[in-house]
């Protein structure tokens, strides 16, 4: 079927009062293995491509994007692909000649008035694009003294009234808060401030949503959705479910050198981790505290 467009799908999502579940994908086998595990659970899904996994790439979008699209287009649920976590104009401007409709434009790591500005110009020339537009806000002052902490910092949190202006001032489609969540945790130990999170969703009114869910249990995640996230997003959980059962194999297999017999592996376990997260999300599992 046709490319789906992220914003359509979060928007579904939170009139729903669910989540659509956002996956960063590396590799061919990453997308294949999203897709599959979302055809799996009738579900639709986004495939988020970040500047990070650009960079790995060397350098070059088109290749894993096209890929992606063309696998997305042959997907039996509907799949729509996002650019994530992106510093630079110069990837931010190459988003719609390659398929994505929407962006996640990252500049949390300036301080409050360089990120409304940088934000602010970014989400004007995404929607002369007809991009859906993602931002990311943490705590932008410093507390007690302390020194203003980033959106990927683990104490950081996002201020309701600082949100809503930064919002409003931005005009973005969407906001990532840091409400306890941090990127890249291998343990699933995140505890997140649920109060905050019901003071952020009803002071604003574009969806919200959760960056670093790898580092969260299922049943804060199951909570989270029910207080308002629309958009979950994961990366290391699939990285975690790939390694652990190619180096399992491997470990089995010592004499193993065909690529395929070891990548098979590792996809079929990101597949049955994108089944269950989505479950999770949709709260058809029972939710675990692991």
């Amino acid at each position: 079927m046709p490319l789906a467009a992220t914003g359509e799908l979060v928007a579904r999502a939170a009139a729903a009062r669910s989540a659509v579940a956002a996956f960063n994908i590396i590799t061919l086998e990453h997308v294949e293995a999203v897709i599959a595990g979302a055809e799996s659970a009738g579900a639709p899904v986004v495939l988020q491509v970040s500047e990070n996994a650009v960079k790995f790439r060397y350098g070059r979008l088109l290749p894993l994007a096209r890929a992606a699209a063309a696998a997305a287009e042959r997907a039996a649920v509907p799949v729509a692909l996002h650019l994530d976590h992106v510093q630079s104009d110069d990837l931010l401007r190459q988003a719609p000649g390659a398929g994505f409709s929407s962006v996640m434009y990252d500049a949390s790591r300036l301080p409050y008035a360089g990120n409304l500005a940088a934000t602010r110009a970014a989400a004007e020339w995404a929607h002369a694009q007809e991009l859906w537009i993602e931002a990311e806000l943490g705590e932008v002052g410093g507390k007690n003294g302390r020194p203003p902490l980033d959106a990927h910092a683990p104490g950081a949190r996002t201020d309701p009234v600082e949100a809503h202006a930064f919002v409003t001032d931005s005009g973005v489609d969407a906001l990532a808060v840091a409400i306890g969540n941090t990127h890249a945790m291998t343990e699933r130990t995140a505890a997140l401030d649920h109060d905050l999170l019901k003071r952020l969703a009803t002071t604003l009114d574009v969806p919200l949503v959760l960056h670093g869910s790898s580092g969260v249990a299922d049943g804060e995640l199951t909570a989270a959705v029910a207080a308002g996230i629309a958009k979950v997003n994961v990366g290391t959980a699939l990285n975690i479910a790939m390694t652990g059962a190619i180096r399992a194999f491997l470990a089995a297999h010592p004499e193993a050198v065909d690529s395929r017999k070891y990548l098979s592996v590792g996809r079929e376990a990101m597949v049955g981790e994108v089944r269950r997260l989505i479950g999770v999300l949709a709260g058809r599992h029972v939710p675990t505290t692991s």
